[in-house]
């Protein structure tokens, strides 16, 4: 047995307070608990059945125990017997059915595993088992152009910020205000990622149109329906799901939505005839046997409502609205059957001649033969043969008892109903191939698969619904702005550093500017994956080579003109220009996060040296303005000038100190160590608040290096005091074009003792 079903049953003890119970003994019964915690209930059941036998009158509480007991060792006949004297003691309460239900649930659920695993063993193509939990079978159902929030096709489709995809209608009625799929808050977003910011992807819904015209009227009709319906207005409603359903028959969750309207406005009949077609068209779905279920319940038909409850317990084992339900109806029918001069009677009959009150037989049939297989199948057609039992009680009746010759198991009913088949149509549990031939979906022209994949129409494929509106090329890595309108990432960011307006519509994206939230447009990004997969590895192709052509750092260097910079040294920046937004955006794409800063020429544009700087870190303002924090790394010399998409560039070879030996070594360290002391001396004598300046600016006067030569730009102390000496850029940038240390050394003793002599005493 399920472990939950046990785990379930040992937390439900009966009541034993009648007065009868006082004759009990109160070892046998903790043998008889110990029994079924240990999972002998065969035993526990003859413990109860030998101290009922001992009392004067039937205890009930012992007879309920006895029942779960029976019911728990799988002898379900002999429980319903027990459950039958219990309630002809005193009513049942629908709590006191929930191992019975649970038991039933539990054996329809086994036995339609193993009818599914013979299936498959037989030449079925499915690699998994037909049986699946609710939620799989949902996400398993679910493609590119399905909602993961109402599970149909998407309907006036609206990107988030992160990149995924839901219906509009359903953004507005989320409660959680979160992406489900990857749980963006929306409430907490800008004012641009909120529902009243946001607007429908303009090309997703062209497609979607496009692609399932059909589908997808038939979404604007089951919308339209759902907003009458709302205002009360069933008639109008029930017109437009009418409609919608004509254009779509094979839509289970669009019956799903009829059949409750129908049970709404108490047309019972057609809502029943609505859960028929759904179980049909997708017989694992819990959902579809609920709603029957519901449809036969209102109409007061428990019998088949009752069959329509297990079988969604069978499928989803923890639903315990329905098991409830199922205890419910259970106890009213136990409750219902009275025993008179030893026969069985039911108090009325409905009147499509079905028998509001339980049969036992019914439901052991159930047990051999699932109900959501076809009985015939199973070999459960067979006619039931009379004997009789006696069962002793207070008044010692004997009663009329049926026994199926196949399997065994009697039930004291008069009627025999072993051969009445389920109401489920299981034809409808067949391979792909045999589903769906009943008369009332006989009208859908394309059969769904298990998958539940829609297949776009080949003819309607066309690149040109793919092309970004900038470029004119294949979109590549889509993104979609707040306003819905599609980009490649790399466009949108170039129109961005220019104005903070969409370059279609207008309309303002400052805030989407600010944030830099640019997720890729997941479904369109997988639309071009699966429909245009060469065209788009060519576009790769091309996007890849720019990239290594923008990632070489001798051939083209992008070149920042502003101020000097040397190696070392920190430089900050306020990038406020298109074309140096562009220029940073790019080195931090390529990966290199390098670029060279130049001086300003009159004549060449820029300096014939440099310095190549590295990004340490990017700050964005809401306008597209940056702060980016760089620092030095290497001097460089110009070869040649050129531009590319408006900044700068320059093909370049870097610098390296000449190292030299001996004599010229033993010198080159007594220089080394002079000019340092002279510039600590020269740092010491400034003032507090000039000092304190050039700090929090440059920072410390870096440590005398033990081996000047051991970098190829020489001593980081150098190019600090390069940096804060009062030296115009040209000088600067003489001494930065120096390779020999000896000569960059010489001419900063020159200016400090320069300095020093200026300075006021």
């Amino acid at each position: 047995m399920d472990a939950g079903i046990q785990n379930n049953a040992e937390h439900y003890v009966h009541d034993l307070s009648s007065p009868t119970a006082t004759g009990l003994c109160a070892e046998m019964l903790g043998v008889a608990d110990e029994a079924c915690r240990a999972g002998d209930f065969d035993l526990a059941a003859d413990i109860y059945t030998s101290q009922l036998a001992e009392l004067e009158h039937t205890d009930r509480g012992l007879c309920l125990r006895k029942a779960d007991a029976l019911a728990r060792g799988g002898r379900i006949s002999d429980a319903l017997d027990s459950y039958c004297i219990a309630a002809n003691l005193q009513a049942l309460r629908p709590d006191e059915l929930q191992i019975l239900v649970e038991v039933i649930a539990h054996t329809i659920h086994t036995n339609k595993e193993q009818s599914d695993s013979k299936t498959i063993s037989v030449g079925s193509t499915s690699n998994s088992s037909f049986f699946e939990s609710d939620e799989m079978e949902e996400e398993q159902n679910l493609d590119l152009f399905s909602c993961r929030l109402c599970k149909s096709l998407l309907m006036e489709p609206m990107s988030l910020v992160c990149g995924h995809t839901f219906c509009k209608r359903c953004l507005e009625d989320d409660l959680a205000k979160e992406c489900r799929s990857c749980s963006l808050k929306t409430n907490n977003s800008p004012r641009q990622f909120t529902m009243d910011g946001l607007r429908v992807n303009v090309i997703i819904s062209g497609l979607i149109g496009k692609w399932f015209n059909s589908e997808s009227r038939a979404r604007r009709y089951w919308s339209e329906g759902e907003c009458l319906w709302k205002k009360m207005d069933l008639t109008n409603a029930v017109l437009k799901l009418n409609t919608a359903i004509d254009l779509e028959p094979c839509e289970c969750r669009l019956l799903a939505r009829r059949a409750e309207l129908f049970m709404e406005m108490k047309n019972f009949g057609q809502a029943i005839k609505d859960g028929d077609a759904m179980c049909r068209l997708r017989p694992l779905w819990p959902k579809a046997h609920y709603i029957k279920a519901s449809a036969f319940r209102s109409a007061g038909r428990n019998e088949e409502a009752l069959q329509e409850y297990f079988c969604c317990l069978a499928l989803k084992s923890d639903w315990i609205a329905v098991k409830l339900e199922a205890q419910k109806i259970l106890s009213h029918m136990i409750s219902s059957v009275f025993v008179t001069d030893g026969l069985v009677t039911s108090m009325q009959t409905l009147p499509g001649g079905l028998s509001s009150h339980i049969k036992p037989s019914f439901l052991l049939s159930s047990l051999h033969s699932s109900p959501l297989r076809d009985q015939a199948e199973e070999g459960c057609s067979k006619e039931p043969k009379l004997s009789c039992s006696k069962f002793k009680d207070g008044n010692s009746s004997i009663l009329p008892r049926y026994e199926n010759v196949n399997s065994g198991i009697s039930s004291p009913f008069v009627q025999p109903v072993l051969k009445r088949k389920w109401t489920v149509d299981t034809k409808g549990f067949e391979p792909p191939n045999k589903q769906l031939k009943q008369d009332n979906v006989s009208s859908c022209k394309t059969l769904p698969t298990f998958s539940g994949e829609r297949q776009v129409p080949s003819q309607l494929l066309d690149s040109a619904d793919f092309e970004c509106s900038l470029c004119m090329r294949l979109f590549y890595e889509p993104v979609t702005t707040p306003c819905g309108h599609t980009f490649c990432l790399k466009c949108l960011e170039r129109c961005l550093d220019h104005c903070p307006n969409c370059p279609l519509c207008k309309e303002n994206l400052s805030e989407y500017l600010a944030t830099r939230a640019y997720n890729k447009t997941l479904i369109m990004e997988e639309l071009l994956q699966r429909y245009f997969c060469d065209e788009l590895s060519e576009r790769q192709k091309v996007h890849e080579e720019e990239l290594k052509e923008l990632s070489n750092l001798n051939q083209e260097v992008p070149i920042f003109v502003c101020t000097m910079a040397f190696p070392t040294i920190p430089c900050p920046l306020h990038v406020f220009e298109p074309r140096y937004r562009l220029m940073i955006r790019r080195s931090m794409e390529t990966g290199t996060k390098q670029f060279g800063m130049c001086i300003a020429d009159e004549l060449k544009g820029f300096a014939d040296h440099g310095c190549m700087l590295e990004v340490r870190d990017v700050k964005f303002f809401p306008d597209g303005r940056s702060v980016v924090d760089t620092i030095g790394i290497a001097r460089f010399k110009v070869l040649s000038h050129g531009q590319r998409d408006g900044y700068h560039t320059a093909n370049i070879e870097y610098l390296e100190d000449e190292k030299v030996e001996g004599e010229e070594l033993t010198e080159l360290l007594k220089l080394h160590d002079s000019v340092y002391d002279q510039a600590l001396g020269w740092f010491t004598t400034l003032k507090d608040d000039m000092k304190n300046q050039i700090i929090s600016h440059f920072g410390q006067l870096p440590v005398k290096d033990s081996d000047p030569q051991g970098n190829p730009n020489g001593p980081a102390w150098c190019w600090w005091l390069l940096a804060v000496l009062p030296l115009e850029n040209k000088a600067q940038l003489t001494i930065l074009a120096m390779n020999s240390l000896k000569d960059r050394l010489v001419a900063i003793r020159r200016v400090l003792i320069f300095v020093t002599r200026k300075r006021p005493r």
